[in-house]
């Protein structure tokens, strides 16, 4: 197979050793990663969103990783646009773009393509969820139907995400989501992507999410919030969102214990694996899917 003429993807859970499969990849191949992880763009949050270590960076050149400033918002499309040209550059020097990560809508705008559609304010945004919490998830997806049509068979009833989605964009820009996404503007042919899903057994996925929740307060998380929280930041921007932010935060100012701040990041991480392999489900059917216990012999692929 010429991999110089692809573009590799790498999705997979948090802690399912993505990053690591990565670097071996790209030993093998000459490539150079991209990051497709929307919280690894943070310069201040290394430890909390499990940045790729300095070692492995300075084996491998890593791109798009810690460069965006916490206090200033961050888009799918903003990311597209900086990977479409890191891809170029990469390309140029005859080497592979490997892009690794866990946000399903990056992978899905890059092999996709982007829909235009126009920035909700964030009073609508808050008004719908309000609304949605409400009235709750079965009578909001009846005023969704009402409301666009053409939503019917497209969203599940029971998809909170999406019909949230579709119902704001429908009520500020007056035009059905899926009429959006007709205008999508692609970058790239489909069949240049070689995709790949790292599948991890759930009880051992769990124990690998534990283990990096202790490594991160050993590396110091705790200091990392305590710097974080000496920063003006907008509470709607998404470093806010960072899992463990929140909750160390409520530690430092004496709410809950080391213990409990542990265990309800330990909580939020199981929680967002779990997302993301619905995601998976839903949105990567067509990528190639690698067991966690396989990936020495994966590698082979890679020739």
């Amino acid at each position: 197979m010429d991999l110089k003429s692809k573009i590799i993807l790498i999705a997979g859970p948090t802690a399912s050793g993505k990053s690591e499969f990565a670097v071996k990849i790209a030993k093998k191949i000459n490539g150079e990663i991209i990051n497709a992880d929307s919280m690894q763009v943070y310069k201040q949050l290394k430890i909390l969103t499990a940045r790729p270590n300095q070692k492995n960076q300075k084996k491998i050149k890593h791109h798009l990783y810690g460069f965006q400033n916490v206090n200033k918002e961050f888009s799918t499309g903003v990311w597209l646009k900086l990977a479409f040209k890191k891809i170029k550059e990469i390309q140029k020097k005859n080497r592979v773009p490997i892009l690794v990560g866990g946000t399903g809508l990056y992978f899905k705008a890059l092999t996709d393509g982007l829909v235009k559609i126009p920035n909700i304010p964030l009073k609508t945004r808050n008004e719908v969820r309000f609304m949605q919490k409400k009235i709750g998830q079965e009578k909001f997806y009846k005023k969704l139907i009402k409301l666009d049509s053409l939503a019917i068979n497209k969203i599940d009833p029971n998809d909170v995400q999406r019909s949230i989605r579709a119902y704001e964009i429908k009520k500020y820009t007056k035009i059905s989501m899926y009429k959006w996404f007709q205008k999508t503007k692609k970058f790239f042919n489909k069949d240049i992507f070689l995709r790949f899903y790292i599948d991890f057994n759930r009880e051992k996925l769990i124990e690998r999410i534990s283990s990096r929740v202790e490594k991160m307060f050993k590396n110091g998380a705790i200091k990392e919030v305590q710097r974080f929280n000496k920063l003006i930041i907008k509470k709607e921007n998404s470093a806010n969102k960072v899992i463990g932010v929140q909750e160390i935060s409520k530690y430092l100012n004496g709410e809950i214990g080391l213990l409990e701040t542990k265990k309800q990041i330990l909580i939020k991480t199981r929680q967002y694996a779990k997302r993301q392999a619905t995601w998976a489900r839903g949105q990567m059917m067509n990528w190639q899917k690698i067991e966690a216990q396989n990936l020495s012999s994966a590698l082979k692929i890679f020739k």
